[in-house]
């Protein structure tokens, strides 16, 4: 098991998943540019790990089937690196190759388990302190 540890950096923002998937649609898949460019760089400032958004965005731009598999690949790594068991890994790409329900299937996946990373994150780094004792 992995002993946490990197994962000090900003969080990410959690991002609605049927917020998301309206915007891909009116934008003409525009706003998957920006998701993966946020995604990606989130998830290196974060953990310290990944390809960062610049890098990630070109990836996409240029080979964009890497993506499917590199951003889940990514995540996975930043919840194994926090010490938890990673909810899929970067074979979840593979979703994307069943005809129309496939990328919404992998989308879901993928941004569901970050809102979940980051909202727990956020929980622990909100939580107020115990009352001091009197003394």
């Amino acid at each position: 098991m992995s002993t946490p540890s990197g994962n000090t950096g900003p969080l990410g923002q959690p991002r609605g998943i049927g917020f998301a998937i309206l915007m891909a649609i009116v934008t003409l898949w525009i706003y998957t540019f920006y998701w993966v460019f946020k995604t990606q760089d989130e998830v290196k400032e974060h953990s310290g790990q990944g390809v960062g958004g610049v890098l990630g965005l070109v990836i996409y731009i240029v080979v964009n089937a890497v993506t499917w598999f590199l951003v889940p690949s990514e995540v996975g790594k930043m919840f194994k690196q926090d010490g938890r068991e990673a909810p899929f890994s970067g074979w979840t790409g593979l979703w994307l190759l069943l005809p129309i329900v496939g990328p919404f299937v992998w989308f879901i996946k993928v941004q569901g388990a970050l809102n979940q990373y980051w909202e727990s994150k956020a929980s622990v780094t909100t939580a107020p302190l115990p009352p001091a004792p009197a003394a």
